[in-house]
């Protein structure tokens, strides 16, 4: 089967102002823990969101994510109960000033922001077999990530904050929000206005980790052959 042309559309780069945008976009955007206004995320801004998550790319276009919003105090308590149990178990994995830099960090985002958001993926959709997952059966998780990464960029350009809660147990999420086992739970995202961000990630300019350098990342024709490497990324946290 050969292309229609009249199915193609021209595929030449942005503008220079639009390019600049999208860049910005991606190098701006933070993960808001406690920076939350009170404002509501108005319906339209919200519906742009979630088009912009469900235009993301996803393997045989299977598009495996839904979307559960959480507006309601009740559950919204429910869900920082879970979270603050969970966290109240991390905090003890780590020692020293780890863990005292862990306990100022401020995560107040479940009850704070306005809106909440699961995002899930169902991995029966598509059926047993989809094209591009035949051999890798976690794909689907990865086109639900895209979707999470779109909506943060989308989120970012609305000036509405974003931040992305992982601090769980799988099944007090599960049955707090009444998610059947066969879907996956991928991200639970706060998300609300914020009048200020960090002018760089949170974690880095408190000291947890540095940005890794770039050239360090890149491999050229395969791996490095065995080179041992420590971590760059890790430093005092005093």
């Amino acid at each position: 089967m050969h292309d229609d042309p009249s199915d193609l559309v021209a595929a030449a780069a942005f503008s220079e102002t639009e390019r600049d945008a999208v860049y910005r976009a991606i190098f701006t955007r933070r993960d808001v823990r406690d920076q939350f206004l009170s404002t509501p995320v108005e319906d339209d801004v919200l519906q742009r969101l979630l088009t912009a998550a469900h235009h993301a790319p996803s393997v045989g276009f299977m598009q495996p994510w839904n979307f559960i919003t959480i507006r309601k105090p009740a559950v919204k308590q429910q869900m920082w109960q879970a979270f603050s149990r969970a966290n109240g178990e991390a905090r003890e994995m780590f020692e020293g000033d780890k863990k005292q830099l862990y306990r100022s960090l401020k995560l107040e985002g479940i009850r704070k922001a306005p809106l909440n958001l699961c995002i899930t993926c169902d991995r029966t959709r598509g059926g047993k077999v989809v094209l591009g997952r035949t051999h890798d059966l976690n794909m689907d998780i990865y086109s639900t990530v895209c979707a999470v990464q779109n909506l943060w960029l989308a989120a970012r350009a609305e000036g509405v904050g974003v931040g992305w809660v992982s601090i769980f147990h799988d099944r007090d999420v599960r049955d707090i929000l009444g998610i059947p086992d066969h879907v996956a739970i991928v991200a639970y995202l706060c998300i609300g206005y914020v009048d200020q961000i960090y002018d760089e990630p949170e974690l880095q300019k408190k000291g947890w980790r540095k940005r890794l350098q770039l050239a360090d990342l890149i491999f050229e024709d395969g791996w490095e052959n065995g080179q041992e490497q420590s971590d760059p990324g890790e430093q005092s946290a005093s």
